[in-house]
């Protein structure tokens, strides 16, 4: 498929994709988001996430990532509970549509907050429910830094130390990520990326400190399976304590 291709085109390759973002796609790729979908990276339930050229706006030879947030996604009811959580949404409208093209719009706002602390996928542009991020892993050869539920960090507790540590950032910084996992922590070269921010937070949003403790629960599962032992609430306490001492 070329690059900038027809409306036509972009059926044809993906068979897959509503009339609605097709349109979509044809509209982010004319302006030089993105040339070509290539390959997908990971295909799931809410959304399905493909490497990409490089359009004309962006620099140099690298690939890059596009998210298609789908549009009959059967958690949109859960997705709209959390946006009632978050103070920036508590007033979206209910329709299915309408809460999804918020969520895109959401892990775009997040990603822009987070990246100003942490290392995370660059969000490029957003439109409706597509997403455009930057690749992490090698960009030129398309091959993605794999997820740390599939790549055992080589020191699993200063692994463990560096995810505690952008944890706390985030959370000094305002955010918190609330679906942090081995499946949504990237292991790059034995540093931890974080991705997925469709459910962060404010720290300011009432579940804040219930999405924290869900996280850091998570790890804790994970990284006992690899001889490090977390306590969930000294962390917590840690981060929350910290970020308040920080603030004053």
């Amino acid at each position: 498929m070329a690059v900038n291709p027809s409306r036509g085109e972009w059926k044809i390759r993906a068979n897959v994709f509503d009339p609605f973002t097709e349109r979509t796609l044809f509209q982010l790729a004319g302006k030089g988001f993105f040339g070509d979908l290539e390959s997908p990276v990971a295909l799931g339930k809410e959304a399905n996430v493909f490497s990409a050229s490089a359009g004309r706006s962006s620099e140099g030879k690298e690939k890059i990532i596009v998210k298609i947030y789908r549009l009959e996604n059967s958690n949109f009811k859960k997705m709209y509970e959390y946006l009632q959580q978050d103070p920036r949404y508590m007033h979206a409208k209910p329709a299915k549509r309408d809460v999804i093209l918020s969520w895109c719009q959401r892990e775009f706002r997040n990603l822009m907050l987070a990246r100003e602390s942490i290392n995370v996928p660059t969000p490029i542009g957003y439109k409706n429910n597509v997403l455009v991020l930057s690749f992490i892993g090698d960009a030129i050869n398309a091959i993605p830094a794999p997820q740390l539920k599939d790549s055992v960090p080589s020191n699993p507790e200063a692994f463990a130390q560096a995810v505690l540590e952008r944890i706390a950032i985030l959370w000094k910084h305002g955010l918190v990520h609330g679906d942090l996992s081995a499946f949504n922590i990237l292991n790059d070269g034995d540093q931890p990326v974080f991705i997925d921010f469709s459910q962060s937070s404010p720290t300011t949003a009432p579940n804040a400190k219930e999405l924290l403790r869900r996280d850091l629960t998570n790890l804790a599962s994970y990284f006992k399976k690899h001889g490090v032992k977390l306590d969930v609430e000294k962390e917590l306490e840690r981060v929350v304590k910290g970020a308040k001492l920080t603030r004053r």
